[in-house]
C-alpha cells in the first residue's frame, strides 16, 4: 500500500483566498494530508472575503505552521511531499519565489520544491500584468514551476462563482496527478 499523499498549501494575501480554502477542502476530500501556512496578509484577505476566521482555516488543514517558522518541515529537503500550491500567489510572493529571497517559510518552501524539482504550482492573481510581474513568470516557468493563474473555462457552462472555483480547483488537483470528479471534461459534439 502506498503512502498517503502531502501536500503543502500556501495561501497569501491577493485577492482570491477562496481559492485556497476550496483546494484545501478538495484534498481533504481526496485524503490528502495538507500542510498549510497562511501569510499575514492572506488572514486579512480571508476574512474580508470568505468571513472565516484563520482558526477556522486551521482547522481545515492537518497541520499548520506559522510563516515566521522557518523550522518547520516544509522548509527542508528532507521533508518529503508530493508538491506544492501557492492559492492565490500574490505578485511580492512570485518576486521572491523567483528571485530565491527565502525569508519566510512559504518563499523557502517554495525555493526547496524547485531545488528538490517537487511540482510547485503558482496561482498568481493580478491584472493588468506588468513586464516585472511576467518577466518573474517566464524566470519560474523555466525552472519547471506551473504558473496557473485561475482564469476561469466556460465550455463546462458554470452557472455560479462557486462553478468557476470548482474547476479551477479540479484543474489543480489534475496537475497534482490527483484524480477527480470537480473538472468538467471537455466533450466535442
Amino acid at each position: 500500500m502506498s503512502p498517503q499523499k502531502r501536500i503543502v498549501l500556501a495561501i497569501t494575501g491577493a485577492t482570491g483566498a477562496i481559492y485556497g480554502l476550496k483546494l484545501l477542502q478538495a484534498l481533504r476530500r481526496a485524503g490528502v494530508e495538507t500542510h498549510l501556512m497562511v501569510s499575514q496578509w492572506a488572514e486579512v484577505t480571508i476574512a474580508e472575503e470568505t468571513g472565516h476566521s484563520l482558526e477556522q482555516v486551521k482547522q481545515m488543514a492537518d497541520h499548520y505552521y506559522a510563516v515566521t517558522d522557518l523550522a518547520a518541515g516544509p522548509s527542508s529537503g528532507s521533508f518529503v511531499h508530493h508538491g506544492m500550491v501557492v492559492a492565490p500567489c500574490s505578485m511580492k510572493t512570485l518576486a521572491a519565489i523567483a528571485h530565491g529571497l527565502a525569508d519566510n517559510l512559504i518563499s523557502r518552501s517554495a525555493d526547496v520544491c524547485i531545488k528538490e524539482k517537487r511540482p510547485l504550482i503558482l496561482l498568481v492573481r493580478e491584472t493588468p500584468l506588468s513586464a516585472i510581474h511576467l518577466e518573474n513568470m517566464l524566470r519560474l516557468a523555466r525552472l519547471g514551476v506551473i504558473i496557473m493563474p485561475p482564469v476561469p473555462s466556460f465550455y463546462h457552462r458554470p452557472t455560479s462563482i462557486s462553478d468557476l472555483i470548482t474547476q479551477t480547483t479540479g484543474r489543480v488537483l489534475d496537475m497534482l496527478g490527483l484524480e477527480n470528479t470537480q473538472v468538467k471534461r471537455w466533450r466535442q459534439t
